[in-house]
């Protein structure tokens, strides 16, 4: 195994990524849905700020070869939601500047509005030409504890360098 190439090329790719989000009510984001039973759930959002750390991995001949760059990911996490991630996320650009794209998965563990427990988060983003979008969600049946039936799209929200969250989520109803 080596250091993959993209190292460096890849953090700066992220940068310019993550520097363009825009505000949460011009960023695309999954449908949001009840769930499939026609059980009671109560739909709440949380709100809060994050840190994130984010290191180059080790790549292998597979990943270099299709020009992926692999990086881990810890948060810690504040406000509605207390508690910190680890994940992974892999991306990859273009030829043509400011088109990039990234998936990742990340396990959160802690409190969300008081309920503990933990859950993953799945990622997908894009930038092409201008344009972007951004989906993460709950991954379905990933909650623990008392977040089991967890469901929800999380936003990152950047501004002046700082990163905020809104998470718009749904448990079952425990009446």
């Amino acid at each position: 195994m080596q250091h993959t190439r993209f190292g460096a090329g890849a953090i700066a790719a992220l940068g310019i990524f993550l520097s363009a989000i825009p505000p949460a009510e011009a960023q695309s984001t999954a449908p949001r849905s009840a769930g499939i039973h026609q059980e009671r759930v109560v739909t709440t959002v949380a709100r809060g700020t994050f840190d994130v750390t984010m290191k180059p991995l080790l790549s292998d001949e597979i990943a270099e070869a299709a020009a992926l760059g692999r990086m881990s990911i810890q948060k810690q996490l504040h406000g509605d939601i207390t508690g910190s991630s680890k994940g992974q996320m892999l991306m990859t650009s273009s030829a043509v500047a400011g088109s990039a794209s990234y998936v990742a998965l990340e396990r959160v563990t802690g409190t969300v509005h008081g309920k503990r427990g933990s859950f993953s988060l799945q990622h997908s983003a894009w930038m092409a030409g201008g344009q972007q979008g951004m989906t993460i969600t709950v991954v379905p049946d990933s909650g623990t504890e008392e977040l089991v039936g967890l469901k929800g799209t999380f936003l990152i929200i950047v501004a002046d360098g700082k990163h905020s969250y809104e998470f718009e989520y749904s448990l079952p109803d425990s009446r």
